[in-house]
C-alpha cells in the first residue's frame, strides 16, 4: 500500500509541476501548442475509475471517454473540426496492465498504467515550425516504452518492456495506423493554431495601496487571447519596472486566457505609466497608457478638505478642553470668591438687622404708655418728654443723687 500511495503522489505531483511551469513561463516568440491523448488504467479502483482517458489542447480538455457509454464524448461543443480518436480500445488496455501486472481474475496488486500520445507545435523567433510526435508509455511511475515514428519501431526503456517491444515490432499494421494517427496530429495542430487565435484586450488601472499613503498598485489585466502564450510589462518613461507581481496565465470560462501584473509606483508620480503587451495573435505589441486615474482615490480637493476639517475637530476638541480646565478653576475660585463674600455680607446684615430691629423695639417701647406717680397722680408719660422732665421710678431702696454724680442714701 505505501509502494501504490507513492507512485499516485508521483503522477498528481508531475501534474501540480506542469501547471506551474506552463504558467509563469510565457514567451510569445517561442509559441507552442500541443494535443495529448491520456490515458489511465488502474488494477484496482476504489476511489477511481478503471480506466480513464482525455483529450486535451493547450490545457483545455476537448474529449473524454465515457466508461458508461464506451465512446468519446466531445466535452467543448465550440470544437465543431475535433481531431480524430487515437487506436487501442478500453480493453485493450485493460489486457495490457492486467499482462504487465502478472494479475488474475481473483488475486491482482496495486498498479497503474499510463500512456500519452499525440503531438507538439512549436514556432520559433525567426517564424519557422518545429512539429514533434510521440506515443509513450509508463508503469508504476516509471517510463516503459516509447514509439520511433520515423522508423515504426519501439524502444524499451525498462528490461521489462523488452519482451513487449519484440511483440509490437511485429505489429506492422498497428505501426503504420499509429504513424498515419500522428501525421494527422501534426496537419491538424497546424492548421488550428492559426484559424483559432484572439487577441488580448488590455486595461490599465490604479489603486491606493492598502498599507502605504504615499503609494498606489498600479494594474494592468489582459484578457480574452489565446493561444495561452504573452507577455506584459509595466514601464514608466517607456522603461520596465522591476518588483512586478504577476498572477499567472489564467483560463477564461470561454477558452481564451487572461493574465495580471502590478506594481506599486508613487503616489505623486512624475511621467508616464503604460502597459506592454505581446502576443502572437498581434501584429506589433499593444501599448495602453495610464490615464492617471485612481479607482478608490479620494480626490486631493476632498483629502484637503477632509484634513482640515479633521485638524479643525481636533483643534476646537483641544481648546474646549483647555477652555473646559480653565473654567472649572475659574467657577471654582469664582464660588469661593462668592462664599466668602457671602458669609461677610451676611454677618453685616445680621449686625444691620440687629440694629434695626433694636431701634424699632426702641422705639415701640417708649411709645407704651407708662404709669408713673407724681405728687399722688398718674401721669401719661411720652416719648417725646425731656429726661430731666420724667420722673425716675424708685429702685427699691433709698438713695438720693447728688449734684456731682454721686448717690447717698440707705
Amino acid at each position: 500500500m505505501v509502494h501504490t500511495f507513492s507512485f499516485k503522489t508521483f503522477f498528481i505531483l508531475v501534474e501540480i509541476v506542469w501547471l506551474i511551469s506552463h504558467s509563469c513561463l510565457s514567451d510569445p516568440h517561442q509559441e507552442k501548442h500541443f494535443l495529448h491523448y491520456k490515458f489511465t488504467v488502474l488494477t484496482k479502483s476504489d476511489s477511481f475509475p478503471e480506466f480513464s482517458a482525455v483529450c486535451v489542447y493547450d490545457d483545455r480538455r476537448i474529449k473524454h471517454f465515457s466508461n458508461e457509454e464506451r465512446v468519446w464524448i466531445l466535452t467543448d461543443k465550440d470544437w465543431t473540426e475535433a481531431p480524430e480518436d487515437p487506436p487501442d480500445p478500453r480493453d485493450w488496455f485493460i489486457h495490457q496492465i492486467r499482462t504487465l501486472s502478472n494479475c488474475t481474475d481473483s488475486l491482482c496488486s496495486d498498479h497503474v498504467l499510463q500512456r500519452i500520445i499525440g503531438c507538439e507545435l512549436e514556432k520559433l523567433p525567426d517564424g519557422s515550425v518545429n512539429l514533434t510526435v510521440f506515443d509513450e508509455y509508463g508503469f508504476d511511475g516509471e517510463d516503459l516504452i516509447s514509439f520511433n515514428y520515423d522508423t515504426m519501431q519501439w524502444i524499451d526503456k525498462k528490461p521489462k518492456a523488452k519482451e513487449i517491444k519484440e511483440k509490437w515490432d511485429r505489429q506492422t499494421g498497428r505501426n503504420q495506423f499509429l504513424q498515419y494517427f500522428l501525421k494527422t496530429c501534426t496537419d491538424w495542430i497546424s492548421t488550428f493554431h492559426n484559424t483559432n487565435e484572439s487577441s488580448p484586450d488590455v486595461h490599465v488601472s490604479a489603486r491606493k495601496s492598502p498599507n502605504d499613503e504615499s503609494k498606489l498598485v498600479l494594474v494592468c489585466l489582459a484578457t480574452g487571447f489565446y493561444p495561452r502564450d504573452v507577455q506584459m510589462n509595466i514601464r514608466f518613461n517607456r522603461i520596465n519596472l522591476e518588483d512586478q507581481t504577476s498572477s499567472g496565465i489564467r483560463p477564461n470560462d470561454d477558452e481564451t486566457f487572461q493574465m495580471r501584473i502590478s506594481v506599486k509606483i508613487n503616489r505623486n508620480h512624475e511621467g508616464s505609466y503604460d502597459c506592454l503587451v505581446t502576443h502572437s495573435s498581434l501584429t506589433e505589441p499593444v501599448t495602453v497608457d495610464w490615464d492617471g486615474k485612481c479607482s478608490n482615490c479620494e480626490p486631493e480637493s476632498r483629502r484637503l478638505v477632509i484634513a482640515g476639517v479633521i485638524a479643525g475637530v481636533t483643534a476646537g476638541v483641544i481648546i474646549a478642553l483647555i477652555a473646559g480646565g480653565i473654567g472649572v478653576i475659574a467657577a471654582g475660585i469664582a464660588a469661593g470668591i462668592a462664599g466668602g463674600i457671602g458669609v461677610l455680607a451676611g454677618g453685616l446684615a445680621g449686625v444691620l438687622a440687629g440694629v434695626i430691629a433694636g431701634g424699632i423695639a426702641g422705639g415701640i417701647a417708649g411709645g407704651i404708655k407708662e404709669e408713673r406717680r407724681s405728687n399722688g397722680k398718674v401721669r401719661k408719660v411720652s416719648s417725646h418728654d425731656s429726661l430731666d422732665q420724667i420722673e425716675m421710678p424708685r429702685m427699691g431702696f433709698n438713695r438720693e443723687l447728688n449734684t456731682d454724680g454721686s448717690t447717698t442714701g440707705t
